[in-house]
């Protein structure tokens, strides 16, 4: 997740603290999620989630559940795709499976020397 991400590379909040200073003084706690931190705190802080910073567009958790069982089914489905189509490539009109004959090779064309 975006926030495990940030917490483990900058657990204090230092990259954050530079670059959105709105949040400058918030507890490193809070920092990569502002919006958890109790009001006592965002006041302390000087900050307000939803006036001096917006509130979070998602709940990641709930979205990132939502986008894998998306990507399952997608790869399911792609899965069943290839299955049906590479059994109905495997026979020709002959009922032979293709694995049985050795490819064809094209003839080289020889071109003369000037």
């Amino acid at each position: 997740s975006p926030v495990t991400f940030q917490k483990k590379n900058d657990p204090h909040g230092h990259f954050i603290r530079k670059w959105v200073p709105e949040l400058a003084n918030l507890p490193a706690k809070y920092i990569y999620e502002p919006w958890k931190a109790p009001i006592a705190i965002q006041k302390q802080a000087g900050i307000q989630i939803g006036v001096d910073y917006p509130k979070p567009i998602v709940d990641h958790a709930v979205v990132s559940k939502e986008n894998m069982n998306k990507m399952s089914l997608a790869y399911d489905a792609h899965k069943d795709k290839s299955a049906d189509s590479s059994k109905a490539a495997q026979k020709n009109s002959k009922g032979k499976s293709y694995m049985d004959e050795p490819p064809k090779k094209k003839a080289k064309k020889q071109t003369k020397l000037k």
